[in-house]
């Protein structure tokens, strides 16, 4: 798991947890990965500060830095403990329709569908004409997990 500095266009600065460098491009080239403060997806990666030795050993450190087990939730762009409960919450407690988002988003509002809570994808121009059209959303500071899209 690779942790990256990341900036959107409107300079708020956020990280976010990636398998390599690869799966950070593919997921910001499709449009996955948002500014957690403004919903932005022009994202690029920033530097970091970098490695400084406090004398623990390697080996201890590799330990600690261990993959996460499997059936654990990853995110991306979280920085504390009770933002990821947060989300881990939303995401329990909402229904995902993927790419279909906006187009759900404004069933719900305009009441051509069934009130409820959903989640999805939707690229920075959709989330500013939802946003436009008095559609409330959030965006989710997540990105989907790699091997999956919508």
């Amino acid at each position: 798991m690779k942790v990256f500095d990341l900036l959107c266009a409107n300079d708020h600065r956020f990280e976010g947890w990636f398998a390599s460098s690869a799966d950070f491009e593919r997921q910001r080239d499709s449009g996955y990965i948002a500014c957690p403060l403004c919903g932005d997806s022009q994202v690029v990666k920033v530097p970091a500060a970098s490695y400084v030795n406090t004398r623990v050993s390697d080996r201890s450190v590799k330990q600690e830095a261990a993959e996460p087990e499997p059936t654990q939730t990853q995110y991306a762009n979280i920085r504390s403990a009770l933002l990821a409960k947060v989300v881990e919450y939303v995401v329990k407690n909402t229904e995902d329709v993927g790419r279909e988002f906006p187009e759900e988003a404004r069933k719900i509002h305009y009441g051509e569908s069934r009130e409820r809570k959903i989640r999805g994808t939707a690229s920075h121009q959709e989330v500013s004409e939802l946003r436009e059209e008095g559609i409330e959303i959030v965006a989710l500071p997540v990105t989907v997990p790699a091997g999956k899209s919508h």
